[in-house]
């Protein structure tokens, strides 16, 4: 009888144990997950202040909006200071110009993270010549101080002066000159036309290089 009763106070004993130890392993996960939570939101604070940090440098250096640069100098200087730069090369009495200036004026302000601008090729002759800039209107996009992306007249915009200025998002999109979470493989306005854009702009072309590359010809 004794050794019975000695054998339930021992099983009552390591029971008790079990109990403990489970409550005490549920208190430590609870601890552990009260400091991944507090890393958690130390991370996003974090990356919520170095966003707002990076969008103010953004603005300080002209991203936003959408400006004319007064010469080729001025050109430079942005390539230093932005990484991505969209730059529209126009002349005044060219209509289609101000097709392009009216959706560019719009994707300024939808992305931060690239510099808009537009140049007068006749105030610009020598980087319109290094550049190639024949047809007008041309769009150079401008990724780590390389052209490696250009927008010739509006072809690759569905050959319409009424294309959309998601159309042109599209486009800059596949440029590498903004950030995009839509679908590339799909143009907004033509869908069939993604095929004869893809890899139709020019070579890339760095522009700290002494050396011009052939670009070969372009056409309207």
């Amino acid at each position: 009888m004794e050794k019975v009763i000695e054998q339930q106070v021992l099983q009552a004993g390591k029971l008790m144990e079990a109990q403990l130890d489970s409550e005490i392993q549920r208190l430590d996960q609870l601890t552990n997950n009260e400091d991944d939570l507090e890393a958690l939101r130390a991370r996003r604070l974090a990356a919520i202040k170095s966003d707002n940090l990076k969008k103010q440098e953004w603005r300080a250096n002209g991203h936003g909006v959408y400006t004319e640069l007064a010469d080729e100098r001025e050109f430079f200087q942005a390539t230093k200071k932005s990484n991505k730069i969209v730059c529209h090369f126009f002349r005044v009495t060219t209509p289609r110009c101000q097709i392009v200036d009216k959706h560019l004026e719009i994707l300024a302000a939808q992305h931060l993270e690239t510099r808009f601008i537009k140049i007068n090729v006749e105030r610009s002759p020598f980087l319109a010549e290094r550049l190639h800039i024949v047809v007008l209107p041309t769009i150079a996009m401008v990724v780590d101080d390389k052209v490696g992306d250009y927008i010739v007249g509006f072809d690759d915009l569905g050959g319409t002066d009424n294309f959309s200025t998601a159309m042109m998002e599209w486009r800059l999109a596949h440029g590498k000159a903004i950030f995009y979470s839509g679908d590339l493989s799909m143009p907004p306005d033509m869908p069939k036309i993604a095929k004869s854009i893809l890899g139709s702009g020019k070579s890339s072309k760095n522009l700290r290089s002494k050396k011009d590359e052939s670009d070969g010809s372009e056409s309207d």
